[in-house]
């Protein structure tokens, strides 16, 4: 468990570039729908170049054939995990302050949580407390970033209703769209799991298979909710190849497509300048590639649903990391003391979620 807290660590490093060249990119002008469009073309391109230098054109073939066969599942997921999650932070940027998105996008951390109840999966109650412990040291760090933004009259902060409605709506739709998005991806594998196993268990105990056939025609099914019968109506895609996270990250993407060009249609913007392409182009790579590959690769190690729920934990540490990048990078002021405080609520948090997952 500590190993797979590390890596989330790691990724949550790399993901907290985001927030820092996208509160760059706004203060530029550049327009919210390119940088969050662009960086998935870019990933998808960077990807594609990667896995055909590592397995060869075939590997692309494989993974498209992969597609097609699910090509209504991937759109889905892509446009959940990737479009509704980085629309949402974008947009929410490009109208109120960082630390709002932050904090607000930090929510993933119960959402997780929700999101996994809701799929069926259950764990120990003390984690939840360990969730609302990072929660709220979260809350600590970026309430402390806006009171000092506050104190200094910042001409950049927004009234609260628009801080509300522009920033936090558009940032907690994200942080329940990257979970959800998440969770389906794993879920295809353990459908196929789940099938396997069945059909094994079946062949060794035929004569008691045959007998639960005969039952089930005679006792009546009870009804399921909207929310179970969709969950059912998930794919169980039984191939080695979702067990690299770089071939998930590539199907999640470009399902993504098609929910950007979309956008693009509706939103009509203005052509990106020079400044944001490249910007872009370095939050594709750190945070697109780098993050999102790590993070799903410890999520897939997870055993147990605690694991899970713990290496979903770990995106908390983006806000400290964020922190740190804005302090180097932008010349931000050193947290107060409630931000420290906050910091170290988060820091216990994910010490517990290691200590006992």
């Amino acid at each position: 468990m500590v190993r797979l807290i590390l890596l989330g660590l790691l990724a949550g490093a790399f993901f907290s570039s985001t927030f820092i060249l996208n509160e760059l990119m706004s203060a530029a002008g550049g327009h919210w729908f390119w940088s969050a469009s662009l960086r998935y073309v870019f990933m998808w391109l960077i990807i594609t170049v990667i896995i055909m230098m590592q397995y060869g054109a075939y590997r692309i073939k494989e993974l498209s054939t992969i597609f097609r066969q699910h090509w209504g599942f991937w759109c889905v997921t892509g446009s959940i995990g990737f479009g509704l999650f980085y629309t949402g932070i974008c947009y929410a940027a490009d109208h109120v302050a960082g630390w709002v998105v932050a904090a607000t996008f930090m929510f993933t951390v119960v959402t997780s949580l929700l999101v996994l109840l809701a799929f069926g999966q259950r764990f120990d109650k003390k984690f939840i407390i360990y969730a609302l412990l990072v929660f709220i040291g979260v809350v600590l760090v970026n309430v402390s970033e806006g009171l000092r933004a506050s104190t200094l009259a910042d001409i950049d902060s927004a009234p609260m209703a628009e801080m509300l409605f522009y920033g936090a709506l558009p940032a907690l739709i994200a942080a329940f769209s990257y979970p959800i998005g998440n969770q389906l991806v794993w879920q295809v594998s353990y459908n196929a799991k789940k099938i396997k196993a069945a059909k094994r268990h079946a062949e060794e105990n035929k004569t008691l298979a045959d007998h639960v056939i005969q039952q089930s025609n005679v006792i009546p099914i009870q009804p399921q909710s909207t929310l179970q019968t969709l969950i059912a109506r998930i794919p169980a895609i039984d191939t080695s190849l979702l067990h690299n996270a770089f071939n998930k990250v590539w199907l999640m993407t470009l399902g993504s497509l098609p929910f950007w060009l979309l956008l693009g249609i509706i939103v009509r913007p203005e052509l990106p300048d020079t400044s944001q392409l490249f910007n872009t182009l370095l939050v594709a790579l750190l945070a697109g590639v780098a993050a999102t590959t790590i993070f799903l690769y410890a999520r897939d190690q997870a055993q147990t649903s605690s694991e899970v729920a713990g290496v979903d934990s770990t995106q908390a540490s983006e806000v400290i990391f964020a922190l740190i990048g804005g302090m180097l990078l932008l010349d931000n002021a050193i947290p107060s003391a409630m931000g420290l405080i906050g910091i170290v609520l988060i820091m216990l948090g994910l010490i517990l979620f290691a200590k006992d997952g």
